[in-house]
């Protein structure tokens, strides 16, 4: 089985994923969580792609232009030598507002020599759960269902229709162009204005990454994560996906398949937080705008997710038409997990309006609005603290005492606490001074297991897991706390294997894991550097960096044994954490050039 080798390209509307031999295998449109019009990633047969296949080839090279979200992949053939340029348009047109249509580009570019190749351009709508046809007409190629939900896509191009349609072979004497768009133009698409885009998006994005501030290590791993997560946000409302795809198996041949395609409140307040840190201020507050619009009335209960237009009932089905990765069944649609109650999202969600509140003056409206989530997630956290829930890794059977859960209850309490003081309300800060008392006693009464001398998974439990790593990361423990160092350390011995993590050992609803989250293998890093073991903490960093794809990406799990990507892709909280790490690692020290920048900024 390959590995997950694609490179992810978008516009902050959708995007797709583009194989290291350049066939576009996974694309949703007009917006992330539409039905696929390319799902080969899901049913190599029937799914649908469009490949570009060379007569003559030697072998294929793939980057992503620097600091880009567009990407080269290079065809080196025995009689010549071309380019594709992918990428979905974004830049700021003439009335300052994002162009951002629901289209792919494709810039074939001639390098040397005449190369030859067939297109294979077969789009499969609707999930290809029915007959997709194309049909030629003047100015575009047009793809539709015949039966089952309509839907259509448009196919413009300077090649000769015919020899797409008849799969011809074509030699590239110039450079030549491919736009697949969910809409019909309303101008004319030629390889001039395809160009145009193509450096429009290039500007964008490279004004983009300039703003990401710059450490004295890692700056390239930084980036292209930042690129990765900003690729994740869904610029209309504010959401940030949890990865691009659905139904990529934790475990080849197993039933650990889940739709990604949604906002948790956790992973986007985890990502909003760490752009902020890096200068991508815009991100957070699209973000902050999503959670006011999506909060229930006072008397109603958060969510832990919902869809990316602010969905609050994302039913799960299955696609069993669809064979799934690697035959991996089932394919699934939707994500019954929104039903859960998971009480580690009160104290993710207000870490990342502490941050917003500490870093940024707002109108009044604005920190008003603010104000009134931070006091009904200080009730919520009130009314459900104390009961079980189904923790950060959506246990889908009965509920427990889950530790992370419990601390992330506490820094609702202290976040909160902290936004008072800020906000000059000192009689909140003093009532709530209980209830954050209450919480850590019972955390440090019921957690800890002396035998094992860690604090373990959950209440009355000796299970240790990998998210107790995180009560430094939200200042529940300090680095110097004797119980934080065995924890530590007991949690990599139990859970480290083959230089990876588990998330736990203990069976859940469907047996033992048997991959690693990926994201827990970074936070074992962060918590061994934080108590000192740094070289451990970097040597495991840099080989973990090894095991990313040809472009720098990570999916959401990896193999043991073999190092393969597993799981949905490319993944949020993978990136977050490898950003977040970094910056551990450089112990936030920034360039030369970024100290400069920051006091320009400042004296601007």
């Amino acid at each position: 089985m390959e590995n997950l080798n694609y490179g992810i390209i978008g516009n902050c509307k959708s995007a797709a994923l583009v194989s290291e031999k350049g066939s576009i295998d996974w694309l949703c449109l007009p917006k992330f969580d539409a039905p696929s019009v390319f799902g080969k990633l899901l049913d190599t047969k029937k799914g649908g792609a469009i490949s570009i296949e060379a007569n003559k080839l030697i072998n294929i090279q793939q980057e992503y232009i620097e600091r880009t979200n567009l990407l080269r992949t290079t065809f080196n053939c025995e009689d010549g030598v071309f380019e594709v340029i992918d990428f979905m348009p974004r830049y700021l047109n003439e009335k300052g507002d994002y162009y951002s249509p629901p289209d792919i580009v494709r810039y074939f570019k001639l390098i040397s020599g005449k190369p030859s190749f067939t297109i294979n351009y077969d789009p499969k709508l609707e999930y290809a759960a029915h007959n997709t046809e194309l049909e030629e007409h003047k100015n575009y190629i047009k793809a539709y269902t015949t039966e089952g939900p309509y839907d259509s896509l448009y196919l413009y191009t300077d090649f000769e229709f015919s020899s797409i349609l008849n799969k011809e072979t074509i030699t590239l004497e110039k450079n030549k162009f491919l736009l697949i768009s969910y809409n019909q133009k309303l101008l004319n698409q030629d390889i001039h204005r395809t160009h145009l885009k193509l450096q429009r998006t290039k500007v964008y994005w490279l004004n983009w990454s300039e703003r990401t501030t710059t450490f004295k290590r890692f700056n390239d791993e930084i980036n292209r994560s930042a690129l990765t997560l900003k690729l994740l946000s869904y610029e209309k409302t504010g959401a940030v996906l949890a990865a691009l795809t659905t139904s990529l198996p934790e475990t080849i041949g197993e039933v650990r398949n889940w739709d990604y395609r949604f906002c948790w409140i956790r992973d986007g307040s985890m990502v909003v937080k760490i752009l902020t840190q890096i200068g991508h201020h815009t991100v957070a507050e699209n973000y902050l705008r999503f959670i006011l619009d999506v909060l229930p009335e006072k008397d109603e209960q958060m969510q832990i997710m919902y869809g990316i237009s602010g969905e609050k009932r994302l039913s799960e089905y299955e696609l069993p038409h669809l064979s799934g990765y690697a035959d991996s069944k089932p394919v699934r649609v939707g994500n019954a997990a929104y039903k859960q109650k998971q009480n580690d999202i009160y104290g993710i969600l207000m870490d990342a309006i502490y941050q917003h509140f500490s870093m940024f003056s707002a109108s009044l409206g604005y920190s008003e609005d603010l104000w009134t989530v931070v006091r009904n997630v200080v009730k919520m956290v009130e009314a459900n603290w104390h009961k079980p829930d189904k923790g950060i890794w959506e246990i889908r059977n009965e509920g427990k005492h889950f530790t992370f859960s419990k601390v992330l209850c506490w820094v609702a309490i202290d976040r909160a606490m902290k936004i008072a003081g800020l906000l000059k309300q000192d009689t909140y800060k003093k009532k709530w001074k209980k209830l954050e008392d209450e919480i850590r006693r019972d955390i440090e009464e019921n957690a800890w297991c002396e035998e094992k001398q860690s604090y373990t998974q959950a209440y009355g439990d000796d299970a240790l897991d990998a998210s107790v790593l995180l009560m430094e990361s939200y200042g529940f423990s300090k680095p110097t706390d004797e119980r934080y160092r065995t924890t530590v350390l007991g949690i990599q011995k139990e859970l480290e294997h083959e230089g990876l993590m588990y998330r736990y050992i203990n069976q859940d609803d469907f047996g033992l894991p048997k991959s690693s989250f990926t994201i827990c293998t970074f936070w074992l890093v962060n918590a061994l550097y934080k108590i000192g073991e740094k070289e451990a903490a970097l040597e495991r960093f840099e080989k973990l960096l090894t095991y990313n794809n040809h472009l720098g990406l990570f999916s959401e799990d990896l193999d043991f044994e073999t190092k393969q990507q597993l799981g949905n892709f490319p993944q949020a909280y993978s990136h977050l954490a490898l950003i977040e790490t970094a910056i551990n690692i450089s112990e936030g020290e920034t360039t030369k050039e970024e100290k400069i920048m920051d006091a320009l900024r400042q004296h601007d």
